[in-house]
């Protein structure tokens, strides 16, 4: 199994609930310093730091997976081909994970599936989305590849590249200068009025624009006054349209 579950951390986690729950997020997990939220298709823990921490308002990208030895094998086993072993098991923190290394030296972690099934009361348009954005694009999807998440069409053949996981969730390339760094945002499928008007009916001031392949919701990031100049001002969430 392979489900997006990425990890933010802030200082403001009552604020991130009430923002998730605008979305068409529910808690399923824990109540207090460690939450995590399920939409339809993959999920969002979050982490209570101190204000002023330097992990406050930073998202790193991760998975769930069901057997982390099944799972780092098969990693291994996809990318014997390009003859390098990017999964490693490990022992982190919070317990037993495995450790994925692209070859930019981003890394992130998998850890073993908190629960199984998505919560039935979520939005089921709603995605969780998570970001590599790197210098190396081709390194970074094809390792994205070798984990098992799935390509699906993307509207530019420029340097990006999309893909959905099993379980749940979405998994995005995109190119970047410097250092390789995560990010987070959501996906709708369909028109965005309904997280619009619940944003709107929960107190967030939201804006919309027009691209050439769908629309895209702000709404103001809960962390970006921590640190202007580091933490994205808002949240965004993007207008799936079917690819014709």
């Amino acid at each position: 199994m392979l489900r997006v579950r990425p990890l933010h951390f802030t200082s403001r986690i009552d604020h991130w609930e009430r923002l998730l729950t605008a979305l068409g997020l529910v808690l399923t997990e824990g109540d207090g310093g460690f939450r995590v939220f399920d939409s339809a298709a993959g999920r969002l823990a979050v982490h209570s730091v101190p204000e002023g921490d330097p992990l406050d308002g930073t998202t790193t990208l991760a998975v769930e997976v069901g057997n982390l030895a099944e799972f780092a094998r098969r990693t291994n086993e996809s990318a014997a081909e390009d003859g390098n072993t990017p999964a490693e098991l490990v022992t982190a923190d919070h317990g037993d994970a495995c450790r994925i290394t692209g070859p930019d030296g981003f890394s992130f972690l998998a850890d073993p599936a908190g629960h199984g099934a998505q919560c039935a009361d979520a939005d089921p348009a709603l995605a969780v989305v998570a970001v590599w954005f790197s210098q190396d694009t081709d390194g970074a999807a094809r390792t994205l590849r070798h984990v098992g998440a799935r390509p699906r069409p993307v509207p530019d053949s420029d340097e990006t590249a999309d893909f959905t996981a099993k379980n749940g969730g979405v998994l995005m390339v995109r190119p970047a200068s410097g250092l390789s760094r995560s990010g987070l945002g959501f996906e709708y499928g369909g028109g965005l009025e309904p997280v619009r008007e619940r944003l709107a009916a929960a107190g967030f001031q939201v804006s919309m624009t027009e691209e050439a392949f769908g629309s895209t919701l702000h709404v103001a990031n809960p962390d970006a006054t921590v640190f202007a100049a580091s933490v994205p001002a808002t949240v965004w969430i993007s207008e799936r349209r079917p690819m014709g």
